[in-house]
């Protein structure tokens, strides 16, 4: 495509030569002498200096050193490009010869279900929803439309799966939550009878557990991202919009408010309420209610700020032993007067 057909495409304006040939879309560490790139500052420059044939920029960028395409939001402008490019592979719809399906299960218009797929009882799935291979969908469960599963994901009995929601694969959606009453040193097993909701427009990464509810439901509101090897225990509520990162972990009944972001290796523990708009940095180990717009990371969590002097002060304490030591020595080599 010429860089102008590729402007039309994202909605922006051509800086430069409009007639470059486009015949990519990369990083770029990896562009071409053909491909198109995003930058954003302060990327800028190190996009000027690649090989790419021209580059997606923001729209108060006036002059660039390359062919470029000026947008709203280049990340934006990327994805579509992607998209565009790259559309997503094809799949033939129906049902395989060796997929399993249990009584009563209801299929909505061009759905796939692939090899070695098993389907309980009583199952309803949605319009354009793939099931990949060797997937398992429990008995009552309800998944909405254009849904993806991919392959060794279980969805438990009664769980409740949006519309447009990614499952990757080895997901497990319902597994038992832990529930233990302890009579005279040995552990005897709570019944886990509740379920899991997964709203609209969620994606739950590979290898990740959302445990099922006591009773009532573990739920992950419309549009939140969850990562891998994510663990959401029992009856807690996740709201919208939010980022769960790989390795967090969520004690059971915790309530989380909207946009709330986890980075890596959080923790927290159970029966606490986390307000909307909180950030929480990595290896944050959560202990106590937090109020909406917070900023926390350390362990036990405490505001960022607060965190940052507290390890400055840490890097500091080798020094300050050191010149301890010194004035001791130096006090005790002092004459005694009396």
């Amino acid at each position: 495509m010429k860089l102008r057909e590729i402007a039309e495409l994202v909605d922006g304006s051509v800086l430069g030569d409009d007639t470059v040939e486009i015949t990519g879309i990369t990083n770029i560490e990896e562009a071409g002498s053909s491909d198109i790139v995003f930058a954003v500052p302060p990327h800028l420059e190190k996009a000027a200096a690649s090989r790419a044939a021209a580059v997606i920029i923001p729209l108060d960028s006036t002059e660039f050193a390359k062919p470029a395409v000026r947008v709203e939001n280049p990340r934006v402008a990327f994805v579509k490009l992607l998209k565009f490019f790259m559309p997503p592979p094809d799949v033939e719809r129906g049902v395989h010869a060796t997929a399993v399906l249990g009584k009563d299960v209801k299929l909505g218009d061009n759905v796939a279900i692939m090899a070695n797929a098993v389907i309980g009882d009583h199952v309803a799935i949605g319009d354009n929803t793939v099931i990949y291979p060797n997937a398992y969908i429990g008995n009552h469960v309800v998944i909405g439309s254009d849904a993806l599963i991919y392959s060794n994901v279980s969805v438990r009995e009664d769980c409740r799966i949006g519309s447009r929601v990614i499952l990757q694969n080895g997901a497990v959606i319902g597994s038992d939550g832990f529930g233990f009453v302890s009579v005279q040193g040995r552990h005897h097993k709570v019944p886990q009878v509740g379920n899991v909701i997964i709203e609209d427009d969620v994606e739950v990464g590979a290898n990740t557990c959302i445990d099922r509810a006591t009773i009532s439901s573990t739920v992950v509101k419309r549009g939140t991202k969850i990562d891998n090897l994510v663990h959401l225990g029992h009856n807690v509520v996740i709201g919208e919009d939010c980022f769960v990162v790989a390795l967090t972990g969520i004690s059971g009944s915790t309530k989380v408010g909207n946009h709330v972001t986890f980075a890596g290796q959080v923790g927290s523990t159970g029966h606490i309420t986390i307000g909307d708009n909180c950030v929480f940095a990595a290896r944050t180990g959560i202990i106590g209610d937090v109020a909406a717009g917070s900023f926390y990371a350390g362990f036990p969590a405490k505001p960022h700020k607060e965190w940052l002097k507290s390890e400055a002060y840490i890097n500091k304490l080798p020094d300050l032993v050191k010149r301890v030591r010194e004035l001791e020595k130096r006090l005790a080599e002092l004459p005694v007067t009396h």
